[in-house]
């Protein structure tokens, strides 16, 4: 009889597919920072040319298994934003966003700085968005199964149309990204990404019910 072939991105055993994925990581990351690094000094000089502040904004997430760590961007809004108008959530035409801000915003540019925390191991380049804590403290139980693998830089809700669905529709695609999660999906979802940010369609900007966005 002969054997079948299967895909190597998908066949790989659980043992080796974790493995494969933090190499992956790590590879495409450092070459990522590495060739965004005079982008993102143009992106941080404009920023402070701009508005007075810090040139980097972090933010307490939650990540794998709920733990917390700080998620790093370039500040779009004016500094101290979470303590005016709508605090952590985010609106269509917030009147804190900075101009500067509305431009990373708009081509993803202010999500560089997370392949930083990718490096870290903090976060994964594909999985659900890092959400707050305070996010966290209102999961159903089923909720609570996204807190189940590393938060990522773009994920299954970010390439289907995140910008226009409700909160908790986004948890249930990310749900079911981690029930089929493998590394052929993780490709898929690299793609279209790729594909949606050159379209200049905002992967990260919520505009539906919940949780509006990120700061």
């Amino acid at each position: 009889m002969g054997c079948r072939r299967g895909n190597a991105l998908t066949d790989a055993s659980p043992i080796v597919r974790p493995v494969i994925r933090r190499a992956i990581d790590i590879v495409v990351s450092a070459v990522a920072l590495l060739l965004a690094a005079p982008l993102v000094a143009v992106a941080m000089l404009a920023i402070r040319l701009e508005s007075r502040g810090r040139v980097l904004y972090s933010q307490r997430r939650a990540g794998l298994g709920g733990r917390h760590f700080d998620v790093l961007k370039l500040r779009t809004m004016v500094d101290g934003a979470e303590h005016i108008g709508a605090g952590l959530a985010i609106d269509a035409d917030d009147p804190r966003v900075t101009r500067v801000g509305a431009f990373l915003r708009r081509t993803s540019l202010d999500e560089l700085p997370n392949l930083v925390n990718v490096l870290r191991g903090e976060m994964s380049l594909i999985g659900p968005r890092p959400t707050l804590p305070v996010q966290v403290e209102q999961y159903t139980e089923r909720q609570r199964g996204r807190l189940a693998v590393k938060p990522g830089i773009t994920g299954w809700a970010q390439v289907n149309g995140r910008a226009s669905l409700p909160w908790a529709e986004r948890i249930e695609l990310d749900l079911y990204y981690i029930e089929h999660r493998s590394l052929g999906l993780d490709l898929k979802i690299a793609l279209r990404t790729v594909a949606m940010v050159l379209g200049g369609s905002g992967l990260y900007k919520g505009q539906a019910g919940g949780w509006e966005g990120e700061l």
